[in-house]
């Protein structure tokens, strides 16, 4: 045998080929393709705030506030 897989199927006979399935009924279409990224993402939990996050978000928000109006005037 070789290592091509091309000539490898088409050494083996029709029949060997007709009876082996690469995938199930169940394993294509767009319900298992929902599936297979539902387990490979989880979904995602929310965690409690923590003060430094906090203090980054509104100095953030203080900053772009500060920006606008700077501009604007």
């Amino acid at each position: 045998m070789s290592d091509d897989p091309r000539t490898d199927a088409a050494a083996g006979s029709d029949a060997d080929s007709d009876d082996e399935w690469r995938f199930g009924i169940d394993e294509v279409g767009p319900e298992a393709e929902a599936a297979r990224e539902a387990a490979r993402n989880p979904p995602i939990e929310p965690e409690s705030i923590d003060a430094e996050n906090a203090l980054f978000v509104a100095a953030g928000v203080l900053g772009t506030l500060l920006l606008v109006f700077s501009v604007t005037l």
